[in-house]
């Protein structure tokens, strides 16, 4: 009885369309692996769905004008296209707004909570007087004080992978407004991730088949010690939740996300018409779970999700492997929809077939390491390898079969040493493939493909079926059946990869059947029929114009250009009158650390700040409190203009200015590095 496998993708979030980087990190190498267990014959599953929750949904469709229903409808259409356009194919791709999500999310809760696992209690959390609303830690910007890249979100830094909480960020402000966020209190549920230590330890250790670079950063995690984190959003969008005098509080959308693969689980087995057919794969201790994520997933798939799954009272499999890819970037940088750094796939399906695009992100997945998508790389990916190695070898080896055999493949020969050699390679060929696969290496899988169809153009070289035609028709005959033998198997394994033109290569060579009804593990004795005619032979991949490339890097930079051009026309004019050198000099630019920070009373946008500038402490009256609070002062090292003449406001003598720059309504401090004393002079 061949096992059960359940694989997941990481839900992607309804807020707007997803990139090259996101298919790459989690959907593709899931649709490979499922495509391969599938031809071998494996009971499995593949789950996905729109994520479809959280406040980032509801600034979202604010902006837009839309409700967060009409919001999240547009972009689960948007998302499923995209997929479909790459041939990804789930078993059921579902969304977190099926209703039956909202009882099972539910129900994890409660039962969490029946068992201690949950506790309440009051806390403060930032919210944005501007925007009238308590933040999320997305939505929570600054500077990441694990690694000091800006702008690291709330809840983790995008460059070090740190697992942070929004108090953490040095100089925090709000995502959307760029004011800086003001701590209120309100009351919160928190998952104790510190009752699952041990349990999360004994798990781990037993996973000696995970990548090393998931395993490390959830052993330090664990290791740095778990605490509890929030579970509950003071929003109206998302799964209420279930308790009394909890009006207006929901399920943190990270909590509710992962259940989604449990319910659109529950889901396939309602279309299926097997309501409890999903139990079979949740529900069964030797289920192989599988989780498809990029690494920024990992904390969540790794700690939170396995510690939800072991505080249920239903015993839910736990995951087996989660083969979480690093990140790809685009020509150097990362994917930005706000930037424009991304590439518009409507444009780009329009130009390019599905097979070219997932054939180059899985020869340059990120599998160990961050990677880069490069125009250039793609156009050298289709036109050197994939058209001068594997096409050229489908065509010259069916044009000649075309031209001087009727269309039809011959019977083979007696094999010589050389044909012998070559049929092991065309037999050893899948078990490799099959072995990378297992082991979740999709590159070295795709290179093992594009080596046979190497192999397969030198056989030919060396057996030069264009001079035995005359001289020795048996051995052109064994030629000609071997390698369409091999395009036969070639287009096989490449199937999960390549599936659009591993299914013309079949009509090509005139196989019976569909091919996906074929075994894997039978495929290296697949024999062709005697004198079985070929389908209509076409040209599998069109080189793509060195103008054709260079005009999409032109677009590529036209549009960040574009962006930067907005950026620029907010930007105040330089200042005409020109100060001499002395002028310059004459200001007393020094470093202070700020010892007290205070609200000015009766005054909005005013703090009162005690600054150390080495020789003295003084008094300094700044209007920076809409951006800054005053426990976020204490301990900054600002630049002061020591020698302006001192001035009132409200009262209080300021004896000195900050420096700061601003754009629009954004007001971000000049500050140094933290060992730099005061009364350092900047010059």
């Amino acid at each position: 009885m061949a096992d059960k496998w359940l694989v997941t993708s990481a839900l992607p979030y309804a807020n707007g369309p997803i990139h090259f980087g996101h298919v790459v990190g989690a959907y593709l190498p899931a649709d490979i692996f499922v495509r391969h267990m599938r031809l071998c014959g494996e009971d499995i599953v593949y789950i996905c769905g729109t994520d479809e929750h959280g406040v980032a949904i509801t600034i979202a469709a604010e902006q837009a004008g839309h409700s967060p229903r009409e919001h999240v409808d547009k972009y689960h259409k948007v998302i499923r296209e995209i997929f479909d356009k790459f041939r990804i194919e789930f078993d059921n791709f579902s969304r977190t707004t099926w209703p039956p999500h909202y009882e099972i999310s539910k129900r994890f809760f409660l039962d969490l909570y029946e068992k201690g696992h949950i506790s309440e209690k009051e806390t403060e959390q930032f919210y944005c007087d501007a925007c009238k609303r308590f933040l999320a830690d997305r939505y929570i910007i600054g500077v990441c004080p694990k690694c000091g890249f800006e702008p690291a979100r709330g809840d983790e830094c995008s460059k070090c992978g740190a697992w942070l909480d929004p108090s953490q960020l040095i100089g925090p402000r709000c995502r959307v407004c760029g004011a800086s966020p003001q701590k209120r209190l309100t009351r919160h549920y928190y998952l104790r991730l510190q009752d699952f230590s041990e349990s999360l330890k004994k798990w781990l250790a037993a996973k000696t088949d995970w990548k090393e670079n998931v395993k490390s950063f959830i052993a330090n995690m664990i290791e740095e010690g778990l605490e509890e984190r929030p579970i509950t959003r003071d929003i109206e969008w998302g799964i209420p939740v279930p308790l009394p005098n909890t009006e207006g509080k929901v399920l943190y959308v990270w909590f509710d996300a992962p259940i989604g693969y449990i319910s659109a689980s529950v889901e396939w087995s309602q279309k299926i018409g097997q309501p409890d057919r999903w139990k079979d794969y949740w529900l069964d201790p030797e289920t192989h779970l599988i989780h498809f994520i990029g690494k920024d997933n990992i904390p969540f798939h790794c700690v939170v999700w396995p510690a939800m799954l072991m505080g249920q009272k239903t015993k839910y499999v736990l995951p087996e492997n989660v083969p979480a890819n690093e990140f790809l970037n685009l020509e150097g940088r990362p994917f930005s929809k706000g930037d424009n750094w991304y590439i518009h796939l409507d444009d780009f399906f329009d130009k390019y077939p599905a097979d070219t695009i997932r054939y180059t992100l899985c020869a340059n997945m990120p599998e160990g390491r961050d990677a880069d998508f490069k125009w250039k790389d793609f156009q050298t990916r289709t036109n050197s390898e994939l058209a001068d190695i594997y096409g050229n070898l489908v065509n010259r080896a069916l044009r000649f079969i075309e031209s001087y055999r009727d269309s039809r493949i011959p019977a083979a020969g007696p094999l010589q040493d050389i044909d012998k050699a070559f049929l092991d390679k065309i037999i050893e060929s899948p078990v490799k493939v099959k072995g990378f696969i297992r082991g979740y290496e999709f590159r070295k899988a795709l290179f093992e493909i594009m080596e046979l169809a190497r192999a397969g153009n030198k056989y030919i070289d060396d057996k030069q079926p264009w001079r035995t035609r005359k001289d020795d028709p048996a051995d052109c005959s064994t030629t000609l059946y071997l390698s369409s033998r091999l395009i036969a198997i070639m287009a096989y394994i490449s199937w999960p990869f390549m599936p659009d033109t591993a299914a013309r290569i079949w009509k090509m060579l005139g196989m019976r059947g569909e091919l996906r009804d074929l075994r894997w593990d039978k495929i290296g004795d697949l024999k062709l029929e005697n004198d079985q005619p070929l389908g209509k032979v076409e040209v599998l991949f069109t080189k793509i114009e060195d103008e054709t490339i260079e005009a999409e890097i032109r677009k590529l930079k036209a549009d960040i250009g574009a962006e930067k051009d907005k950026e620029i026309k907010n930007l105040e004019p330089l200042v005409e009158n020109v100060i001499s050198y002395d002028q310059f000099r004459g200001m007393d630019l020094r470093v202070g650390k700020v010892k007290v920070a205070e609200a000015v009373k009766k005054a909005k946008k005013l703090l009162r700040l005690d600054v150390d500038i080495g020789h003295e402490t003084r008094q300094i009256v700044a209007g920076i409190a809409e951006y800054y609070s005053p426990e976020k002062m204490i301990g900054k090292n600002i630049i002061v203009v020591a020698n302006l003449a001192p001035r009132k406001l409200m009262g209080l003598e300021s004896k000195g200015m900050l420096l700061a720059a601003t754009l629009g309504e954004k007001l971000t401090l000049v500050t140094v590095e933290e060992d730099i004393p005061p009364g350092t002079r900047i010059s």
